[in-house]
């Protein structure tokens, strides 16, 4: 038997699995796609059925000649990309480039990295299933199509270069909404009447106001609190009821993609990109005591499934670590939810023998963190349901009832191993009612507190809560959903903060360009419907070529609707001020330009006087002044970014470097870093002695000190974190 290539998209991957077969294979890494559509051109033959052109990445020609060469001095050439509809484009993509006519080619599929799974996999050899290549090649063909045609729409009305996405325009119209609904909310005020209760054995209590003669009590005003504590104070009070209920809490199912970003977000605090680049290094392989072995199942994924051998597995370690009286009658079946796929199993460890603690010494701090929440959350949804006696006891005031309720929690189950964060159950979780109250009990009135309270509006998207409203909603698929956020935020439409994701003045306005002149196709329901058409490409229910007519006949009529009223469109992008031309008197508007919005002349282009546009709310402080006239220092923004320049100009025309506040990190220099520019207009950070300090970071500095060499500066990583330039080491700062 001759040698066979393996063809794996990571490096990662391809050093775990060499491992795993011995001499007889070769295995080699694609590093993602080779091939694609042009960068640079439309790359699609729409009068010859949407006939793709697909050109080598700029930088894989090396890796595909070494391919070629590879699969020339071997027999057989194994596919072992990723199992899913990308994984099955880049094997097909490879088979046509690579392959030599005539040799055999297989495709194999692991659905996770370990020895008995990548040698089964190799034994139990198929097809490309190009129904999945062809789904994948209509998403890329529908996605090329509106970022061609669409994205000029935003050049002509605002300005060149920006860009529009199928999925993420309707991401950032979510956000964006979302946003408005917040700006436009009303909040109301309300009140609430605690009072603090005494039992005969002086046993104190907290019970919150309800009703009023049988209806639920509304307190709108501070007047209506302070008339109805007056009454209550006057009151007898005494038990009315008391009520007990068993409760069972079940475990939740093992992850799928979305919920272990979501809750890698809320425990850990990782942002989306973060969580899947470290799940994507569990699962290709870490090098341990035994070797190289990849930690989890294959980490995109939308369902609940578990095999069979590794339930058994589960099982027997909580019996062997708990005891057998923690384990459910029967293995726990979670049903999956409408539309999931059911390409891959659930999340979930690889073995059963390499616990967290076993392998932690092998593990990068993130590494350990997100693979004990995996391994946490599958022994626990093997587990019994805890069990739980909520106590209500409500009590009457006269014409008034008050209610206290506490939950008491009487065995743990799998709350034992991974215990359930529900906010909105803290308050009740932290009452305390005493027990052994009986109906008709007497109580005394200790104290009366009337609070303020305010209604207030669906908070603002995370990472975490916009994953699932993609979910919720349809959009997109799980191994999409880190490219949409990173997307719409690279792209400048939405900016964090403290967590949140915040739309922009830009992401409004490029929001409310898509949505007037293509309404149909940034619909939600619209692109949730798409999503389904591509999953019946991949069932054989449709062909790829007929979803993608379908949805080219109404595009085009869109645009063509749009280029009839693109005139208007543009104008109503136009704001209008109070402000005059301080050289031909007629108004001033303001207008979007490639450094943000500027104020410009109405009367353009007879009259071409331009001025930066004024923040709204007060100047940004500097805290200097000119060196030259002594006039304070205003910052600008100019084509390589923010700059300083003094308020006294055109008298005074002196400029200065725009300083973050942050030393630089470079032992031996005294300088500031500056916000800049690069030519391509990317932003980074520099040293203001430039050129004797050349010290540059595409991250942001910041002035935390390094725990590892003391530096003063270290500059934030794009996944959280924080990284130091002086001596590379990377930590997190956890709040307590």
């Amino acid at each position: 038997m001759g040698k066979s290539l393996v063809i794996v998209e990571s490096p990662a991957k391809a050093k775990t699995i060499h491992k795993f077969l011995g001499p007889d294979y070769v295995v080699k890494p694609t590093g993602g796609h080779i091939v694609d559509l042009p960068p640079k051109e439309f790359g699609i033959d729409i009068e010859r059925g949407f006939e793709p052109k697909y050109d080598v990445i700029k930088g894989k020609t090396k890796v595909l000649q070494d391919l070629k060469k590879t699969a020339g001095e071997v027999d057989t050439v194994l596919l072992a990309t990723d199992p899913d509809r990308e994984g099955e484009a880049i094997a097909w993509h490879v088979a046509n480039s690579v392959v030599r006519k005539g040799q055999p080619y297989f495709r194999v599929l692991f659905n996770q990295i370990t020895r008995d799974a990548v040698l089964k996999a190799v034994e139990n050899k198929g097809c490309l299933d190009m129904r999945k290549v062809n789904a994948q090649q209509a998403r890329r063909i529908l996605d090329r199509l509106v970022g061609y045609k669409v994205s000029p729409v935003l050049w002509k009305t605002l300005y060149p270069g920006l860009s529009a996405g199928r999925v993420q325009s309707v991401a950032l119209r979510l956000i964006v909404e979302r946003d408005a609904q917040i700006d436009a909310f009303v909040p109301e005020e309300y009140w609430e009447i605690k009072a603090r209760l005494s039992t005969s054995r002086n046993e104190e209590f907290d019970a919150k106001l309800v009703r009023k003669n049988g209806k639920p009590v509304k307190i709108k005003c501070a007047v209506e609190a302070e008339t109805i504590a007056r009454e209550l104070s006057s009151a007898a009070f005494r038990v009315k009821e008391v009520a007990k209920k068993k409760t069972k809490g079940n475990p939740s199912p093992p992850f799928i993609t979305s919920t272990l970003q979501q809750d890698a977000a809320r425990r850990l605090g990782f942002t989306v990109s973060r969580t899947m680049r470290v799940a994507q290094d569990l699962y290709e392989g870490i090098e341990i005591a035994e070797g190289s072995a990849g930690l989890i199942t294959y980490m995109r994924t939308d369902s609940t499934r578990i095999a069979p051998e590794a339930i058994e597995e589960v099982r027997s370690y909580i019996a062997g670590k708990w005891g057998s009286s923690e384990l459910p009658g029967k293995p726990n079946i979670y049903r999956m939810k409408k539309g999931a796929q059911d390409a891959h199993e659930a999340i979930r460890p690889a073995s059963m023998s390499l616990s967290p603690n076993e392998v932690k010494t092998f593990l990068t701090p993130d590494q350990f963190k997100l693979y004990s929440l995996v391994w946490n959350r599958f022994v626990a949804s093997q587990m019994k349901p805890s069990e739980s006696t909520v106590i209500t006891v409500d009590i009457a005031a006269g014409e008034y009832e008050l209610r206290a309720s506490a939950t008491h929690l009487d065995y743990k189950g799998y709350l034992a191993v991974y215990d359930e964060i529900r906010q909105e159950d803290d308050e009740d979780q932290g009452a305390a009612v005493p027990e052994g109250l009986k109906e008709g009990e007497p109580l005394a009135l200790k104290a009366l507190t009337p609070s303020q309270h305010f209604t207030k509006p669906s908070p603002r998207y995370t990472e975490a809560t916009l994953v699932k409203e993609f979910e919720a909603l349809g959009i997109g698929r799980p191994s999409t959903y880190a490219q949409i956020i990173n997307t719409i935020l690279e792209r400048k439409y939405v900016h964090r903060e403290k967590g949140k994701l915040i739309s922009t003045d830009l992401g409004r306005d490029v929001n409310r360009l898509l949505v007037l002149g293509f309404p149909d196709l940034f619909a939600i329901d619209f692109t949730a419907n798409m999503e389904e058409d591509l999953d019946k490409v991949e069932s054989g229910e449709d062909e790829w070529l007929h979803v993608v007519e379908e949805f080219y006949r109404p595009f085009v009529l869109s645009l063509e609707r749009f280029a009839g009223q693109s005139k208007e469109l543009k104008k109503s992008m136009i704001a209008q001020t109070d402000e005059r031309c301080e050289r031909c008197g007629k108004p001033m508007v303001i207008r979007w330009g490639r450094n943000g919005r500027f104020m410009a002349c109405s009367g353009f282009p007879a009259c071409k006087n331009t001025r930066p546009l004024e923040q709204e709310g007060a100047k940004e402080s500097t805290g200097e002044v000119c060196e030259k006239c002594g006039s304070p220092m205003e910052v600008k923004t100019g084509k390589f970014g923010k700059f300083l320049a003094c308020s006294n100009y055109p008298a005074c025309r002196n400029i200065k470097s725009y300083s973050l506040g942050v030393k630089c990190p470079l032992e031996g220099c005294d300088g500031m870093i500056a916000e800049k520019r690069s030519k391509k207009r990317r932003v980074f950070y520099g040293c203001n002695r430039y050129p004797s300090c050349k010290f540059a970071s595409w991250n942001k500095p910041v002035a935390i000190s390094c725990p590892a060499c003391g530096s003063p500066t270290v500059t934030e990583g794009k996944g959280g974190g924080y990284s130091c330039p002086r001596c590379r080491h990377s930590f997190e700062i956890v709040e307590k």
